[in-house]
């Protein structure tokens, strides 16, 4: 594979992952409403970082690892635990939440890139997509050394961001037309499918560590 079509197949593959509904999107859609259409790079900022940690450990060897069951149940018991924190702290919130920008501006919490990056570590798919479809890629990959494996990873990230910033665009406008009381459905809409997924995960964390 040249490397431009690494380019290509990577970010039409990463574009189509990032499409999909999951909690990034959950996230992005409730810190874009809170934040404005800054958001969204932050969160892909957190996102590609631990991406790039985790594309490195399984370059040297974690991918075996990872696809055993019992790390797999261990990681989505984790990360169900993790994203019910993180919907449990937004139901939490619900009542003091505004769109006033002077309120919106003194707002503190988690940074958008430390909750980009929780947010996908939270996701046990993540890195087994990464240890399974990831890195066959970069198997492939490979034969253009470290620059087709890079071209990968950053055309990857770039489908990303695409995808982000143009929901964090949407929403961050889109919430300018909502009152208070619209906009704390919204976001509590999102904290009730964040801990949908986190009693997802748990589930089949259980199910895998159940079956060994």
């Amino acid at each position: 594979m040249t490397l431009p079509v690494i380019a290509a197949t990577s970010f039409m593959l990463g574009l189509s992952g990032a499409m999909m509904p999951g909690p990034l999107l959950t996230m992005t859609i409730s810190e874009s409403a809170r934040r404005g259409m800054r958001a969204g790079p932050q969160l892909i900022l957190g996102h590609a970082l631990v991406e790039g940690l985790l594309v490195v450990l399984l370059l040297v060897g974690l991918a075996d690892l990872v696809q055993r069951p019992v790390v797999f149940g261990v990681i989505a018991l984790l990360g169900g635990a993790m994203l019910f924190w993180m919907g449990g702290g937004m139901l939490r919130n619900l009542p003091n939440l505004t769109l006033d920008l002077e309120q919106r501006e003194e707002e503190r919490g988690m940074s958008p890139v430390v909750a980009g990056g929780l947010i996908s570590l939270a996701n046990p798919y993540f890195t087994l997509w990464w240890a399974t479809i990831g890195i066959g890629y970069l198997t492939v990959t490979s034969a253009q050394g470290w620059a087709g494996e890079i071209t990968f990873y950053c055309f990857h990230i770039l489908a990303d961001l695409t995808w982000y910033v143009l929901i964090a665009f949407a929403v961050s406008r889109g919430s300018k037309l909502l009152t208070d009381r619209p906009y704390r459905l919204l976001i509590g809409g999102c904290a009730l499918f964040l801990l949908t997924f986190g009693g997802y995960f748990g589930f089949h964390g259980v199910v895998k560590l159940l079956s060994l």
